[in-house]
């Protein structure tokens, strides 16, 4: 082990675990290499910024301007106006 390392451990099914000393060996290289390479792909990556999570009233369509009756709905029209993450 390399001075500046530090040892952890997981657990990795076993299909997933074959697969990838399958492909360490199809590129000549170690799985080690492969993890490492995935995790710092994964690091790298820029952070998504994450949406406002605000309720804007006069843009959206459920909620009736004041003085106004209720809105009837069904389920199909609810999930067409949401927009789910």
């Amino acid at each position: 082990m390399k001075p500046n390392a530090i040892r952890t451990s997981i657990d990795l099914p076993r299909d997933l675990h074959r697969r990838l000393h399958e492909v360490a060996a199809r590129k000549g290289t170690s799985a080690r290499k492969i993890i490492l390479a995935g995790i710092e792909r994964a690091i790298e990556e820029p952070a998504v910024p994450r949406p406002e999570r605000h309720l804007d009233l006069e843009a959206n369509p459920l909620v009736p301007p004041a003085g106004r009756g209720i809105i009837n709905l069904t389920n199909e029209e609810i999930y067409d106006l949401i927009e789910f993450p």
